[in-house]
């Protein structure tokens, strides 16, 4: 062990500013594997790195190339995974500036630094919870902090060109998807995303709308159509006025709908709301989304025994 210390393992007693530091990117002499790289020629240089690795290698501000998929692997005898990389202080500072000073949307914010704005919200509301901290004299955990960022890739922040975080528009796996269907259809009939949606369920909304951020996608309609930034910018913000203003719509009828079925009854720790529920909501299959129960589900009987799905003819 203290062999080791002294040697290859010197170099992890003082890190690099600004790298991960990992045993991956070192080779067993306790060499900097990307450092040597540069003095390969192109060919032996690309020969043994993967198609990421190629395309990460950019010049840090040290002079070293900028870590690439084999830097970023902290366990070198599980190859498979590979370090993600976390906001940077400065870019969690300036999310909670544009939402709590700014105003700007979540879904905005979101879409503009490639952030899930499930982790946005997240941000904000950590750093709410540490000004408060603050404001109370509760001591920081500044030291864990910086030290924790210090070994992790992290995500900078540019606002000229805001690099992406993390895919924003993975598609979310809906209940409704998972039941196997067998639907005939002619061959010469198109059949598209929002005739797949109704397939599982008539009010299910297709792929292109229930993705997180749709308007990315007419954003991409609109630059494949010819328009300009400038257009592009003011059509969305023409959508994302009707958008909002849709939303408050239906909060305002639902707080109505509220208030006309809806009974609260005050009580010492929590408030009680009692509502009417109707019997005949059921449905005559018993699984009306209104009844009492739904919430609990059905399974499908997808492999139910006896259950015949392939179809025989073509409607």
């Amino acid at each position: 062990m203290f062999a080791w210390l002294k040697g290859p393992g010197k170099a992890f007693r003082k890190p690099l500013p600004g790298s991960s530091n990992y045993l991956s990117a070192y080779d067993r002499q306790g060499n900097l594997i990307r450092k040597g790289r540069e003095e390969r020629d192109d060919r032996g240089r690309f020969a043994d790195l993967g198609e990421d690795e190629v395309l990460k290698e950019t010049e840090d501000r040290d002079g070293l190339p900028k870590e690439g998929a084999r830097d970023l692997k902290p366990y070198p005898l599980n190859a498979q995974f590979k370090s993600q990389p976390v906001l940077s202080e400065d870019l969690r500072r300036a999310i909670n500036e544009l939402v709590t000073e700014n105003g700007i949307d979540l879904k905005a914010v979101s879409a503009a630094f490639g952030i899930d704005v499930r982790r946005v919200a997240a941000v904000v509301r950590l750093m709410e919870v540490e000004k408060a901290w603050e404001q109370e004299g509760k001591p920081l955990a500044k030291a864990y902090n910086d030290a924790v960022l210090a070994m992790l890739p992290t995500t900078p922040y540019r606002p000229s060109n805001p690099p992406a975080h993390e895919p924003i528009n993975d598609l979310p796996v809906h209940p409704w998807t998972r039941q196997q269907i067998f639907l005939p259809t002619s061959e010469s009939r198109v059949f598209t995303r929002a005739d797949a949606a109704k397939t599982f369920h008539p009010s299910l909304l297709p792929a292109d709308e229930r993705i997180a951020h749709p308007e990315l996608v007419q954003i991409a309609k609109w630059e494949h159509e010819g328009f300009d930034r400038e257009t592009r910018q003011r059509l969305m913000r023409e959508k994302d006025s009707e958008s909002v203003a849709r939303k408050e719509m239906k909060e305002y009828k639902r707080k109505q709908w509220e208030r006309r079925t809806q009974v609260t009854v005050p009580g010492r720790r929590w408030d009680f709301k009692f509502q009417d529920i109707s019997a005949e909501k059921v449905n005559k299959d018993g699984r009306g989304h209104e009844a009492v129960g739904i919430r609990y589900g059905m399974p499908h009987e997808d492999r139910k025994k006896g259950q015949f799905k392939i179809p025989t003819k073509v409607e």
